[in-house]
Parts: structure tokens; sequence; C-alpha cells
């Protein structure tokens, strides 16, 4: 077997893993990516609307800091999120988006003078300011009280992967593609590389590395409907679960977008309602104003999300072959800005659904988008049980989502993460030496070995594809947006049998290279036991917060549930993970638990939520009014970045409050 040595190993080459590619190699390290795919093939493409950071260039933006993005992401979090990490996110934010411009990324600009936006189904005129043109422009996004979503029409994804790979060409980072990661390879404490297979000629190689970061997406292909790629199918979680000894952290906590177009489940941005779309009814009634009168379309997706299936469930959607659906109308925003700035949902459209819809309604209802849980991981990205082992993005559990992501902030978290982990990713290696015993390399080589050496010479058992269509739709029907206990022990019942079926899988093709039967079968197994984390997660937590809708647990009970789910899987032949629980210091929060602005405030409160309220205003007193922004926020909650990433933020209001020009 090849042993294939480096300093910074990263599994996953979307945004997030070539961002801490780039920051490794540009500190003279080693670094090495392995990649199912091409990388400019990466989900981290599809996504569309932008990335927020609090630039407050524009009319609506005006005012904007990191203190309102904090904010912003906390309330729409649920309170679930790490406070410490959201701060660390929004202070970078501004910097990726400048750096991506710098890296070739043609932001939208800012044009100085009158321009015609869609507000509330009404058009009216903005007038941006002279001092503000041509610098990076920003729309609105749900959830937010200001315009931050940076963005090049509905490509910004696409364009985003596309510069930051040129830079890792640029910096000539090795891609090793179509290699598929199955084994991390540790001893209990350390974690040394991992064992993977490529998918054209079979082989297994191992890939040892003094740090490795899990950078593999999401887990949504463990639903039958799904925004994402076919590759996000949660092996990269699945791996660290393996292990026995890391965390998976908030697994239950999964996104449902309001706006995918039906049947076929891809995304229509949520910048479609951002620039002014609506939604609809079968009687072309605009119903969000009736659930939601302030925000409107504009609520948390996992607000706007409820709202449509409550509006469906109560008769009011439109019927078709594959159920009800609702209507998104952007007609009303002209055929100009739909072939401008939503030019990838026009085509969406007309390729999918063969409609125009500058023209016609678009047919759509939620569908499972985001994985808010993942590897769980300290603040700078490093497993808190696994030394060596690190993981940004979707693939993690950093936490800055808690349990509901707003949009715009999962494409900068890929860069703002990558950027700041990075930084710890090569820390670590210049820090840390590697000492490894090559027996332990072949322990891990060897399991996996046999594992495919079993599967080819099973003659009698079960279909690999067929257990895994089982798997989707049992959450697509028991884990969705409404959950409730029954419901979800049917759930975590049928995946168990599933998971045992899984032990015995019989391949028609006996084949050791390029077999796509023999690829499935090896990820379905591992595939079960991340949608058993969900289930699992979801059954114990008896409560509602953010995307975690429990109808027989309608309040968000901070009281009880204030708290992370971790999930663990140290018996490799149970059948369901172990779960246990890292509480949120309520004590140590900037901003403590409160009302998120929507619907009944049915919040059943902490303890120490009025304790932290009162020594907050206690610490504001002390520091006085002549106390600046900066210097609140570090007596409220202190919080560390690497040195580089340390300065302030420009802003042209403040610059121009200084008499300077921008």
């Amino acid at each position: 077997m090849k042993l294939i040595y480096t300093d910074a190993l990263v599994v996953g080459a979307g945004l997030a893993g070539l961002r801490v590619a780039i920051e490794a190699k540009q500190r003279g390290l080693d670094t090495l990516v392995l990649s199912l795919i091409p990388p400019k093939r990466s989900h981290s493409a599809a996504a569309q609307g932008g990335m927020q950071a609090s630039l407050g260039n524009t009319v609506k933006g005006d005012g904007d800091n990191e203190d309102i993005h904090f904010q912003d992401t906390v309330k729409g979090s649920d309170w679930g999120c790490d406070q410490i990490v959201a701060r660390m996110f929004a202070h970078c934010a501004p910097k990726a988006v400048r750096q991506m411009a710098n890296w070739g990324v043609p932001w939208t600009r800012v044009t100085a003078g009158p321009r015609q936006v869609v507000v509330n189904a009404e058009r009216v005129t903005l007038e941006e300011a002279q001092a503000a043109h041509g610098l990076i422009n920003a729309r609105d996004f749900g959830g937010t009280k200001k315009w931050r979503t940076c963005y090049t029409a509905d490509g910004t994804g696409h364009s985003l992967l596309y510069a930051v790979d040129n830079k890792a060409i640029s910096l000539d980072v090795p891609v090793h593609e179509r290699i598929e990661a199955l084994k991390i390879i540790h001893d209990g404490k350390r974690c040394y590389g991992v064992i993977a297979r490529c998918l054209i000629t079979g082989e297994l190689r191992a890939y040892i590395a003094k740090c490795t970061t899990i950078a593999t997406g999401g887990y949504g292909r463990i639903y039958e409907v799904s925004t994402n790629a076919v590759i996000c199918e949660g092996i990269g979680q699945a791996l660290a679960l393996e292990t026995g000894v890391a965390t998976l952290g908030n697994m239950e906590a999964v996104q449902f977008h309001p706006t995918a177009i039906v049947p076929v489940g891809i995304l229509t941005t949520e910048g479609c309602r951002g620039d002014g779309g609506i939604l609809r009814d079968k009687n072309g009634h605009r119903f969000m104003p009736d659930y939601e009168p302030e925000k409107k379309e504009l609520a948390s997706r996992d607000v706007v999300s409820r709202r449509m299936t409550e509006h469906m469930r109560k008769g009011f959607g439109v019927d078709s072959p594959y159920g009800p659906h609702l209507w998104l109308d952007i007609t009303l925003l002209g055929r100009k800005h739909v072939e401008t700035n939503l030019r990838e949902v026009k085509e969406i459209c007309e390729n999918f659904l063969g409609i125009d819809p500058a023209d016609a309604w678009i047919p759509v209802r939620p569908t499972q988008h985001y994985s808010m849980g993942g590897i769980r991981t300290k603040p700078s990205g490093e497993s808190p049980q696994l030394k060596g082992l690190f993981s940004v993005g979707e693939a993690a559990c950093w936490d800055m989502h808690g349990f509901n992501r707003l949009g715009g902030n999962s494409l900068a978290e890929t860069v703002v993460g990558g950027m700041i982990i990075g930084s710890y990713v090569a820390d670590f290696c210049e820090q840390e030496e590697l000492q490894l015993d090559t027996r332990l390399v072949e322990q891990f080589a060897g399991e996996l070995q046999q594992e495919i050496d079993t599967l080819l010479a099973t003659d009698k058992g079960e279909d690999a594809f067929d257990l895994k269509l089982q798997m989707q739709r049992t959450m697509m029907d028991y884990v969705g947006i409404f959950r409730n206990g029954p419901e979800l022990q049917k759930a975590v019942d049928e995946l168990k049998s599933l998971l045992e079926r899984s032990r015995h899988i019989r391949l028609k093709c006996k084949k050791r290279h390029a077999n796509p039967e023999l690829a499935e079968a090896l990820r379905v197994r591992r595939m079960l036991k991340v949608a058993l984390t969900v289930a699992c997660g979801a059954l114990a937590r008896t409560e509602s917060r953010g995307a975690h809708a429990r109808e027989d647990y309608p309040q968000r009970n901070d009281k009880d549930w204030l708290c992370r789910t971790l999930s663990s899987w140290p018996d490799a032949n149970a059948l369901e993970p172990c779960l246990s629980y890292e509480a949120l210091d309520v004590m140590q929060m900037e901003l403590p638990p409160g009302y998120r602005g929507y619907g009944a405030d049915n919040a059943i409160a902490h303890p120490d939520t009025a304790k932290r309220q009162q020594q907050i205003a206690e610490i504001l007193q002390q520091l006085g009014d002549d106390a600046s922004r900066q210097q609140k926020q570090q007596a409220l909650m202190p919080f560390e970045l690497p040195e580089h990433l340390q300065p302030q933020n420009q802003r042209l209001h403040e610059l121009l409050a200084r008499g300077e020009k921008s």
C-alpha cells in the first residue's frame, strides 16, 4: 500500500477546504487536498444568493457593523450558537469579502445616484451616495436588520469557488481527485491522517499528516429530496463518528430552505425574496404577511419554511402530481432585473420547469437544504477529543449557526472559517511533531480491506441502493420540518433495522476498480449512522429551537435544553449513537437568550438569563458613555483571533464621520 506524507492534509476541495489549504501553503507547509471530484465541481459552486459581511456601503446597509451582524446571527441561531465563534466570524467577514475581491471575485458594485428596487412588493427609489460609487454592493436577506449580503448576480458561490481554486492552483496546492477517504487513522488521542480509496483503480492509500482537516460538506443526501449535490452524503461526519472518540454536534439541527422548485428540489436563491419576490398560495394570495407581518417573506428560513408548511396543511397549497406546493412570484421585479441579477434562477426554471420566471410564477416548497450539525470543534476548528483532527465549513459544528443558519452566512463561513481555521491549522503543523508507528496505518488499512473483501465475497444479502432509498424516505417522512415523538421513534426503529441489514450487503458487480455499487455499499453503512445521530438527537430533544420544531413540545426550553447535543459511536457494533450534552453558559454570553421576533414569545427562560442581563447592564454602566463599541464588546465577552486578523474593519460611514475620504 502506498503511504503519502504531508504536513497539512485537507479532505474536501470546496471553498472551506481550499481556503484552509491556501492558508497552510502560504505559511510554507507541505499541503495536500483530497477530493471526490474536480474542485471546481464542488457543491460550493451551487450557492447563489451571496455572502454576508457588514461592509455598510449601501444606503440600506448604512450603519451596519460587526455588532449588528453578530446579533442577527445569534438570534437567527435561536440562541443555539457559540457566541465566541459568531463574534470571530462577524469580525472577519468584511476582511474575507475584500480579500476575495483581490483574488478576482467580480462583486456587484454600487452605482451612485437613484436606483429602483422592490421592497414589500412595492417599487421604491433608493439614492446611493456618491462616496459609495464603485464599492461592493449588498442585497437584503432573511433575518437581518441591514442589507449586507454581498453578491455576484445569483452566481456568488460559482464566482468564489473559481477565484479560490485559481488561487490554490497559483500556489501549486496539489489536489488528488476521485479519492474517497473512508477511515481516520488514530490511536484514540491523536489523528494521523486517513485511509482513502481511489474511485478509479480501487487502490487503497494511506495519507499521513501532522494535521487532518475534514471539509466534506453537509449530509443532506440522507434525505430523499435535497438541494444538496449528490456527493453531500455526510461521509466526513461518519469518519469522525467511527473513530469512537470524536463527537458530532447538533446533528438534529437540519435546515429546510423555503424555495426549492417542485419536483426536483433545485434551489431558487433567497435572493429572489431578498430582491423583492413574494410567496403566493393557490388563490394567488400573498400569505406571509398574515403570519409574520413585520418580516414577511424575509423572516428566518426556519420560520418561512414552517409558515409555508402550515399554509399548505390548511389546504391552500397548489395540487400537483408531486404533492402540494406554493408559488414564488418574481415577475414584479421586471425582466431586466431577473435576467441580470437572477439569471441562474431563470436558467433553472427554463431547463427544469419549462417556464420563464420573468412572466410565470415558480412552483416551490420547503426542501432539505443545510446541515447546522457536524464534527464538533473548538473555536480553533480542532476536535476537543482527537488532537490533530480539524473540521471546517458545513462538515463542522464550529458552531456559529446553532439551530438555524441565516442565508448568506454559510457561504461566508466557508471562506471566513477557512481563513481563521487555516491559520490555526498552520500553527498546529509548525508546533507539533509527527511520530507514527506504521503498524497503526496497517491496522486501519486492514480493517477497510477486510470490509471490501467481505462485501465482494457475499453472495446473498441486501441491495445497497434499496437500503439507501429506504433511509432517505424514512428521514423525509419522519424527521422533517415538523417533528413529533411517535414519528421520530418510528424513524429511529426503522433506521436501526436498516443499519443491521446493511451489515449483510450483496454486490452484483464484483469488480474492485471503478465500481459504483461497491462505493455505494461502503457509503450507505456510514450514512445510516449519520442518519441515526439526526433521528436520535431529534427524539431526545424535547423542545423546539430554530429548525428543530417539535409539535409535541412547541416551546423553546432554555431552562432544560440550552445545550449542544453531542453524538459519539464508541461501540462499532452498536445500532445507535451515545448522546451527551454540552451546556451553553448564559453567564458568558454577550447576548443572553431573548425573543427572536417571530410568533408568540413562549420560551421557557433559563434561570441565569435575568442575572446575566443585570450583570451586562452594570458592566456597561461602569464603562460609561465614552467607551467605544469595541471596548464594550471586549468587556462583555472577550474573543481571540490570529494576530493578522485582529485589526478593526473600516467602513464608509465611519470614514465620512471622521472627515476622511473612502
